[in-house]
């Protein structure tokens, strides 16, 4: 736990963290742990549901936007390192069968890192980093034939072509079984679980339906990680497929983290000091021909060199999938005790420089252009692709700015319809299938799941949302919505409704910028139109209702009309946002550096309008105004600039 708090800390990856401590504690260290075989077996439940979540996360759909890319660019890329890496260990003598298993070995990279990497710098959307996401996309599901063909390469077959058309049917039968399951059982079954009463009956559900898969894949002589990975493609392309990623990712992580300690107790400490210079070499031969064969892959595509060198410079890393791959391939004699040790030295030496080269990649490929590829010489090898700029300039079509309505009932309807008349977007996340439905037959966007569960959130992109209603009737699930969205993003106008006074104060408490209770929207129509009744100008009733609402209706409570006024409050205009954010944590990039030491303007695009400081406020700010902790921010910058400027204060 220490080290993995650690790692945190130093905004390293979580698996590192998890391999240091087998390495800790493993035969090879301290040898705390010697009865390995225990913590594999647990590590191999983990590699089911690494498996059965990447199945989940999959989406014919996506696949079939990206398919040129995640086929052709990751098709390119692992046959080319494949090749590459097999043609020089051919030459320093090394078996035809065993070059090719280590090619597969280094073909893979680190989906887990990479993606979280781009995912906090921003990158998801940038050419680049689709790029990136669809090679990995690729070699995540190259790995399923991979591990098939691996007992070939050992020669566990006396009739290769036999055993290959055996494998052949299996693999049809187990997609017609896929087909009929995806189509007409599985749908079903989850439809009916959720309609169960909490989630017990779904998590079970979900957990049988892995399992299930898995021991029917081992029952046909294929590998267990294999049948869970279909039955998470089988769970992808039903409505639920959001809900079931993120009650089965707390498993995973747990399991992983098993399986990520039991590689660490196989690594070999002593191999590090003994043969550094071997592996540093290792590492950045493996680094250029990955990077190069990528280069390769991008260019062909037709996108810019410059895309393709920041595309390759995200994959030049070993990847979790090979060390999936290698503990079979060890059992049968295609890798060597000694070339495994390396292998897995150089992958771990190279996922821990993943997120530094990431942060440093513009700086390479500009040393890279200006040393050794000359403007004009970018230029003509563009023009000879026929290079389509307009790829470079296209954006995933992704939420944004829009309103995310949590619960589609009776108040979620009348805020979409709304919405759709003003020509706002919105997005709905709904539970109840009936009324998800419903959302999707007006044409809206749905997230069928547990607004409850972090993972419903991210994917109705709360972080890049304008609004966010939460209008359903529980009120224990609204205040853990609103914490929930709260901790995704602290700019987000947070709007719920309540049926009860009672409810308002928590919700505010939990972040929410507004509460409408229903009890007093009544009073409030009621005395709306006992006014008009008397006269009452129709702008003293509209003055006095805003007046009523702007405080959280503390005139009807009996409260001060003085409200905190701590909360996260945003006030936005067209393309710009003005928001405050709170200064909490004492550490990060920005903490303790004045203004202009940080560049908030050059880096950020962002301004400083005003810093509330212990109970005063400091308007006239200068670039020699330092931030400090618990600093309450005041800026003005685009819905993006903010984002990022709040993922640097958490």
């Amino acid at each position: 736990m220490g080290i993995l708090l650690l790692f945190r800390r130093f905004k390293l990856p979580g698996i590192l963290a998890f391999i240091l401590t087998g390495m800790i504690a493993g035969p090879h260290g301290w040898g705390w742990v010697k009865e390995v075989d225990e913590v594999e077996a647990l590590a191999e439940i983990g590699v089911v549901f690494l498996l059965f979540v990447i199945g989940m996360e999959f989406s014919l759909k996506k696949l079939a936007s990206l398919g040129k890319t995640v086929f052709l660019g990751g098709s390119l890329q692992v046959g080319l390192t494949i090749a590459a890496v097999a043609g020089l260990l051919a030459v320093f003598g090394v078996t035809t069968e065993s070059a090719i298993f280590i090619g597969f070995l280094v073909s893979l990279s680190s989906t887990a890192i990479v993606l979280r990497v781009l995912q906090e710098r921003g990158r998801m959307d940038s050419a680049p980093g689709r790029v990136a996401t669809a090679i990995l996309i690729f070699q995540d599901i190259i790995v399923v034939p991979m591990m098939l063909v691996t007992p070939l390469l050992a020669g566990q077959s006396d009739d290769i072509t036999g055993d290959l058309l055996l494998l052949l049917g299996k693999m049809v039968l187990l997609l017609v079984i896929v087909f009929i399951s995806g189509r007409y059982l599985v749908p079903g079954l989850l439809r009916a679980a959720v309609k169960g009463r909490g989630n017990q009956l779904f998590v079970i559900t979900i957990v049988v339906i892995c399992f299930a898969a898995a021991f029917t894949t081992q029952a046909m002589g294929l590998s267990l990680a294999l049948g869970a990975f279909f039955a998470g493609l089988v769970i992808s392309e039903t409505e639920h497929a959001y809900h079931a990623t993120g009650i089965v990712l707390p498993f995973h992580e747990l399991f992983l983290s098993f399986f990520f300690v039991s590689i660490g107790m196989l690594v070999d400490v002593s191999l590090f000091i003994e043969a550094p210079l071997t592996i540093l070499g290792l590492f950045l031969g493996a680094s250029v021909l990955k990077v190069l064969a990528a280069v390769i892959a991008v260019w062909v595509l037709r996108y810019p060199l410059r895309t393709a060198l920041h595309s390759a410079l995200s994959l030049f890393q070993l990847g979790e999938f090979g060390f999936v791959l290698a503990v079979p391939g060890l059992k049968l004699g295609l890798l060597s005790q000694e070339h495994y040790q390396l292998f897995l030295a150089v992958a771990i030496l190279g996922m821990a420089t993943t997120p530094f080269m990431l942060d440093r990649s513009e700086r390479i490929v500009l040393k890279v252009f200006l040393q050794f590829v000359p403007g004009r010489v970018s230029e003509r090898l563009d023009r000879l692709m026929r290079v389509k700029r307009e790829q470079e300039k296209k954006l995933a079509m992704v939420l944004k700015d829009h309103v995310v309505i949590v619960g589609f009932g009776l108040n979620g309807q009348n805020v979409a319809t709304a919405a759709l008349e003003s020509g706002i977007r919105c997005a709905v996340v709904e539970e109840d299938p009936d009324l998800a439905k419903k959302a999707q037959l007006a044409g809206l966007p749905v997230l069928h799941g547990d607004a409850t569960n972090p993972h419903v959130l991210e994917e109705a992109h709360v972080e890049r949302a304008r609004v966010v209603v939460v209008a359903i009737s529980d009120p224990d699930a609204t205040k853990k919505i609103v914490a929930g969205i709260r901790a995704i993003s602290g700019t987000v106008y947070i709007l719920v409704r309540t049926r009860y006074v009672r409810e308002i104060q928590a919700n505010l408490d939990a972040g929410a910028n507004e509460v409408i209770p229903e009890e007093f929207e009544t009073s409030i129509e009621i005395f709306y139109r006992v006014l008009r009744k008397y006269l009452v100008p129709e702008q003293r009733i509209q003055d006095l209702v805003a007046r009523i609402r702007g405080d959280h209706y503390g005139m009807l409570r009996g409260v001060s009309a003085s409200i905190d006024g701590g909360k996260q409050e945003a006030l936005t205009i067209p393309g710009v946002e003005i928001a405050t954010l709170p200064v909490t944590l004492g550490r990060g990039k920005v903490v303790g550096r004045t203004i202009a030491e940080v560049a908030l303007r050059e880096r950020y695009g962002i301004t400083v309008l005003a810093i509330r400081r212990k109970g005063r406020y400091v308007t006239n700010v200068s670039g020699n105004a330092r931030i400090l902790t618990d600093d309450v921010l005041y800026l003005l910058g685009s819905p993006e600039s903010i984002v990022r400027m709040d993922k640097e204060l958490r």
